[in-house]
């Protein structure tokens, strides 16, 4: 067999303990035809086949973003961004310029705030936003999308100055006026505010898991296709081959189909079916149509994605105790124990893996707790289930991920750097349990590093730099660092298995997948601290060139 691509004078690192290192691979068709030496591998070499020469720099199998959403990550490139933005002057000039930008728009959308934006021990309430924009509706969405800023004419727009019963763990925010202060929380409270766009918010749909109301248009498919397009571009540019999108109803799937047969899959995807605690069980036979309906190896369903809590800096996350900063304060579970459980123990009845975003180590408690009642009304199986962020655990539960079999998903870049409203809401008592990568790994956890994009940067080679450098935030708090070879595995064969595809994928050895990216250096002998620095020379997806610098 003859190679298409032919890899030479390479660090390759396989993922493979049986063959951990070699120099050369070849590649035919989608699949790896060769690895080893370069005497080897010239054999497969032809007259149509192209030779890289990878000057000594690393190859490995492409990465796995087990953790992003990628539509409203794409789409968010066109909103305003506010991640570098700080102080009041500056966020009022952001502000005014893409207002400026955008006469027509419904709703003035901003994306990325800190919490803290206007300065430490700062919020924003509808008053700044008033200052910024006063005669159209503004909103400003937090980094983490579970708090959602508004000015008073978004908030008069949306029907929300006056408050609304909303489902618990959702809020509108209150002042001792009377009044909404335009701190919204969680995604009831923040629905009725995006859906001024617009766009009718389309874009924000899979977050919730219904579909679109109204069939959008021809040309709004077409958008969305595009939109879509464009960010599977961004992440190949990244190195990325695969994604587990954490958002998802068959509008989602229907979209990436039609993008796949135009060609702009460049990565493999699964998407989930996103189950709400309003939603009678019996939705999800959904979920079942959607995995039934959606197989292969590029495009796949067979996941429930459920958020049984919200976030530490808006307080929405549950925790087992007070607080450090709000004494009498827990947090409220969306899903409580029990209505967990039984989602839980119908999801695993249909097969289906389930991925529950839990920040608060009272949500970890309630997805494990979930996790065993299934296995004990079902049975045993290799279900695979997932905890998404794991920000706060009890040591108490540590043992139960690999009991379980549950795989541990966390984000590198969440973790805080310094004193931030997170670190001062853990607190120093609680600290050792938080961000626990280690701890874990070292209990027998499958652990998978991702981003969670567009809540922080979808870049694997900060990622793997951040897990490698990160320094307790309060002296004396255990080392929660990995390995490199432990971190990479993380974001490649780790996020293959907790993906159902470690047969297939996460690995470079012959016979998988050729999914695989080319660094710009060796990521072996290069400092940690500079890791970020190296370049994506090539991404390589089903055997076909995605990205090439």
């Amino acid at each position: 067999m003859t190679a298409s691509l032919l890899f030479i004078n390479a660090r390759v690192l396989t993922m493979d303990a049986g063959r951990p290192h070699a120099s050369a691979l070849a590649v035919a068709g989608d699949r790896i035809l060769a690895v080893g030496d370069e005497g080897d591998v010239r054999a497969f070499a032809g007259p149509e086949t192209r030779i890289i020469d990878a000057d000594g720099a690393t190859l490995m199998p492409g990465f796995v973003e087990s953790h992003l959403h990628i539509f409203s990550g794409a789409y968010g490139q066109t909103l305003l961004q506010l991640a570098e933005i700080r102080g009041f002057d500056a966020m009022k000039a952001a502000v005014a310029a893409f207002a400026t930008a955008r006469p027509d728009e419904g709703l003035l959308f901003a994306q990325g705030a800190d919490y803290e934006i206007l300065g430490k021990g700062t919020r924003l309430d509808r008053h700044a936003l008033d200052a910024m924009c006063p005669d159209r509706p503004l909103a400003v969405m937090a980094y983490d999308f579970h708090t959602l800023f508004a000015n008073t004419a978004a908030l008069k727009a949306a029907g929300l100055l006056h408050g609304r019963d909303l489902p618990v763990g959702n809020e509108v925010v209150m002042g001792d006026d009377g009044l909404a202060t335009g701190e919204l929380r969680e995604k009831f409270a923040l629905l009725p505010v995006l859906e001024l766009r617009t766009s009718g918010g389309r874009e924000m749909l899979g977050m919730s898991g219904i579909e679109p109301p109204v069939a959008p248009t021809e040309t709004e498919w077409r958008e969305d296709m595009d939109v879509l397009k464009a960010g599977m571009r961004f992440v190949a540019s990244k190195g990325i081959t695969s994604i587990h999108n954490m958002d998802g109803n068959r509008h989602l799937m229907e979209l990436l189909r039609d993008v796949e047969k135009e060609g702009g899959l460049l990565a493999r995807s699964s998407v989930p079916f996103h189950l709400t605690r309003e939603m009678p069980l019996a939705e999800l036979e959904r979920a079942s149509a959607m995995t039934r309906d959606f197989t292969g190896d590029t495009l796949t369903c067979g996941r429930v994605k459920i958020f049984v809590d919200g976030v530490i800096e808006s307080g929405t996350a549950a925790m087992l105790a007070d607080y450090a900063d709000r004494p009498g304060h827990r947090g409220e579970p969306i899903f409580d124990s029990e209505s967990f459980r039984e989602a839980a123990i119908e999801a695993d009845r249909r097969g289906l893996q389930i991925t529950v975003h839990a920040i608060g180590d009272a949500a970890v408690r309630i997805a494990l707790d979930g996790y065993q009642a299934a296995r004990d009304a079902n049975g045993s199986r290799d279900s695979r289930h997932r905890v998404e962020h794991v920000e706060m655990i009890d040591p108490a539960d540590v043992p139960r991920f690999a009991e379980l079999g549950v795989i541990a998903s966390f984000q590198p870049l969440h973790a805080p750097v310094g004193e931030t409203p997170t670190s001062r809401s853990i607190g120093a008592e609680r600290a050792p349990h938080a961000y626990a990568w280690r701890t874990l790994a070292e209990a027998g956890a499958t652990v998978a590093f991702s981003s969670d994009w567009p809540i922080v940067p979808v870049d694997p080679l900060l990622g793997i730099q951040t897990a490698l450098t990160r320094e307790p935030h309060i002296a004396g708090l255990p080392d929660q660092r990995l390995s490199l070879h432990q971190v990479l595995e993380a974001f490649t064969c780790n996020g293959a298995y907790a993906g159902h595809m470690e047969q297939k994928t996460g690995q470079l050895k012959p016979g998988m997948f050729a999914d695989l990216v080319l660094l710009s250096g060796d990521i072996e002998t290069t400092p940690a601290q500079n890791i970020a620095s190296l370049g994506i020379a090539m991404t390589v997806c089903n055997g076909r060139i995605t990205h090439e610098a």
